[in-house]
């Protein structure tokens, strides 16, 4: 899977958050959008995902020689970020169903399994509003992580986690980023970050 941006660029009324950006992000090659709030870094995440048009510039999407539609691409990716919030009336049982109703779950992990390794077993049957920030975000990048998809990606995705949850990040995402294109927004946090091959920095304009 590639994704190539060519000259893109983001405006709002009068001002540019970002302009002629060239980069291509390759199956293989983890990459950190790094930058200080107000970069961009998740508007540009969100370009590549398809939620958003860029102003200017063009984005493909090509996989074994073929390119995908930006329509299309949705299916094609998995992703955790701030901005996607959780269905709260569901338990974690019940999004769990939901989300791999539509995307297929990674090989060799069953739902229940997936409680597990999230490490709510004891909170399984709650509703989603009632879990704290931490568990929230713990939910959302497990659904991400696990959904069998080539694209995945993260924005700060140790946001709310504590030491412990940090750790538990860092153990599952090590193991479900072969084989994918890997994009992660980073706020200059190492632990995000540090296995990622290559770098892409945004600054202020």
């Amino acid at each position: 899977m590639i994704i190539t941006l060519d000259k893109i660029g983001k405006r709002y009324r009068h001002d540019w958050i970002f302009r002629n950006i060239d980069i291509e992000f390759k199956t293989g090659e983890p990459c950190v959008i790094q930058g200080s709030n107000g970069s961009g870094k998740s508007t540009l995440l969100q370009i590549v995902s398809g939620f958003v048009v860029p102003t200017e510039g063009t984005i493909t999407y090509t996989e074994a020689g073929k390119q995908i539609p930006v329509e299309q691409i949705f299916r094609h990716f998995s992703i955790a970020s701030p901005y996607l919030d959780l269905i709260e009336d569901f338990t974690l049982a019940e999004i769990i169903d939901f989300n791999f109703s539509f995307k297929k779950m990674v090989d060799g992990v069953t739902p229940s399994q997936l409680v597990e390794l999230i490490d709510l077993i004891k909170a399984k049957d709650k509703q989603l509003r009632y879990y704290s920030s931490g568990m929230k975000q713990r939910v959302k990048l497990a659904l991400a992580l696990f959904a069998d998809t080539p694209i995945l990606l993260l924005d700060e995705p140790t946001s709310n986690l504590d030491k412990k949850g940090m750790d538990w990040y860092r153990g599952l995402v090590k193991g479900h980023i072969a084989n994918r294109l890997v994009i992660i927004c980073s706020n200059n946090q190492p632990q995000e970050f540090d296995f990622c091959e290559r770098e892409l920095v945004l600054g202020l304009h």
